[in-house]
């Protein structure tokens, strides 16, 4: 019995179409059926709102509890100066004056996570992905990570002089480790069964990488970059302190010399604000980036 030439045909194309399907499955990033509700949508305007106040009712019981105290004489002003009077201390720096100390930290914060990061992405996919350089390099690193943030200013200064570049290279240092431990974390955190999948479909060692591994480990490497850019601010803080004439870290150090506890303070607060914005930057990102996952923390998210 003779089998339909049609069918002989058209068998082929059939069994290569089935082959590329669930390749189109191993990306996180691959079309999926339509959310429900609550779990791809993001929140509402109105939770969002919600969120926000809710997450400043701390700080703002805070500082009217620290003014409070100050101006009833409960703690000495000159221990801890009123947030009003660390607000006037700020001003009567000056606007020009305040965004030259601001600006000078912002970009060298920029600039040293984007080379400290950049780096870590490098060196993490490689010792992520090839196991002689993680047999290679990783125990340095590991051991590199411990060495205190002030433990690495006289070796820089010895190496680069007084200038840009030891600050620039202290901030890339501490951004470095973080980024790379959630890199390497996030491929090895890879479920073996799309491996298994990727391999059984014949899959090149790059393509395995690209479709599989780097972005299933994207989650992690944005965790990584989000507690980077944190650790950046604090390294930079550090840096400041290499013979710096403009910036926060400068601040804090001619408050501590002058003994202007609120020139201090002030800094610590522009500090933490400018630390908070570009942590809130990050958050938007990661979720813009990781909109596909539905994961227990989107949970309620589009509920109104």
């Amino acid at each position: 019995m003779s089998a339909d030439p049609a069918s002989l045909g058209s068998g082929a194309p059939a069994d290569r179409r089935e082959d590329r399907g669930p390749a189109s499955s191993l990306s996180p990033h691959s079309p999926r059926a339509p959310a429900t509700r609550g779990q791809a949508a993001g929140p509402s305007p109105r939770r969002r709102r919600q969120d926000g106040a809710l997450g400043w009712l701390l700080p703002a019981a805070v500082l009217l509890f620290t003014e409070a105290a100050v101006r009833l004489g409960w703690v000495s002003s000159s221990l801890l100066p009123a947030p009003s009077d660390v607000l006037r201390a700020l001003v009567d720096l000056g606007g020009a004056a305040l965004a030259a100390h601001v600006g000078a930290s912002v970009l060298r914060v920029a600039a040293g996570f984007a080379l400290g990061a950049a780096a870590a992405i490098a060196v993490g996919t490689l010792v992520g992905l090839s196991r002689l350089a993680r047999a290679l390099l990783d125990p340095g690193l590991q051991a590199l990570r411990a060495i205190p943030s002030l433990a690495w200013v006289p070796l820089l200064l010895l190496w680069l002089g007084i200038g840009e570049p030891p600050k620039l290279a202290m901030i890339a240092i501490g951004a470095f480790f973080p980024v790379y431990m959630g890199v390497v974390a996030g491929i090895g955190d890879v479920d073996r069964k799309l491996v298994e999948v990727a391999r059984a479909m014949c899959l090149t060692r790059a393509a395995l990488a690209r479709r599989v591994l780097l972005p299933a480990a994207l989650p992690a490497a944005l965790t990584g970059l989000r507690n980077g850019l944190g650790l950046a601010w604090m390294f930079m803080v550090a840096a400041e302190l290499i013979a710096a004439t403009r910036g926060i870290g400068y601040l804090l150090t001619d408050g501590r010399e002058t003994g202007r506890a609120d020139i201090v303070l002030g800094a610590i607060a522009l500090l933490g604000l400018l630390g908070k914005a570009s942590d809130f930057a990050m958050a938007r990102l990661e979720r813009r980036m990781l909109s596909w996952r539905d994961s227990f923390g989107r949970e309620g998210e589009g509920d109104a």
